[in-house]
């Protein structure tokens, strides 16, 4: 990750979630959990979480395996620093880790389930990061991945315009940082999706079958592998 990227989380950190909830009208909520159930997690599963950022998608994961151990990982540790303790306050044990999606710190096979949510466009390598997911995940397990995607037709038409003209003001409004809020949407436009993304999948050799599921009219995906 480039020191400009960190900068940026870092600087948006303490206003990430109110931000991300104003931006998305609480629709970022759903998205995860329908990534949770996508991800067919299952009470006692083990499940790693990287570039959990505020930890909300381990917490939806926690919430659904129980006493599986879950673990969130991401490579800013300001961003991270907020995830510990909202899991506490909900009562959940939920292990916190610095480190690079790219260079996961765990044996092969660890895991039942890795995930990544809005976090693989921003990694300098994504088939890397979705080789190293694969790798800390037993044979029949699944890597899930929720990205930002590029809705077609009159809805694409909506949110280009939204993302153009109201996401970095309302960014700048809620973080006075308007240039990581330009950043987010930017490379959402440009990353590969639907079919695109399968194909980074595939070319990585560690999946057995992946898939996607479109949500809110392509504005958001939830891609699933099979590991190998």
């Amino acid at each position: 990750m480039s020191e400009a990227v960190h900068a940026m989380f870092s600087s948006i950190a303490p206003n990430y979630d109110r931000t991300n909830t104003a931006l998305s009208l609480g629709v970022h909520h759903l998205w995860r959990t329908i990534t949770v159930r996508e991800s067919g997690a299952k009470p006692g599963d083990a499940v790693l979480d990287c570039a959990t950022g505020t930890g909300d998608l381990a917490i939806a994961f926690k919430k659904t395996v129980g006493s599986g151990r879950v673990v969130g990982t991401d490579f800013c540790a300001d961003m991270l620093s907020f995830a510990p303790g909202k899991a506490n306050a909900m009562g959940l044990d939920i292990a916190f880790e610095v480190a690079d999606a790219m260079d996961l710190p765990y044996a092969d096979a660890t895991f039942d389930i890795a995930s990544i949510s809005f976090g693989i466009r921003n990694v300098d390598d994504p088939s890397r990061c979705l080789a190293e997911m694969a790798r800390v995940v037993r044979p029949g397990g699944r890597v899930v991945v929720l990205e930002f995607g590029q809705p077609k037709g009159i809805m694409g038409l909506s949110y280009r315009w939204y993302s153009r003209h109201v996401i970095p003001v309302v960014g700048k409004m809620l973080t006075g940082n308007r240039e990581a809020y330009a950043y987010l949407p930017e490379t959402a436009a440009a990353f590969p999706c639907r079919e695109a993304f399968l194909n980074l999948m595939r070319g990585t050799n560690r999946y057995a079958s992946v898939r996607y599921r479109a949500l809110t009219g392509g504005i958001a995906f939830v891609y699933v592998g099979i590991v190998k």
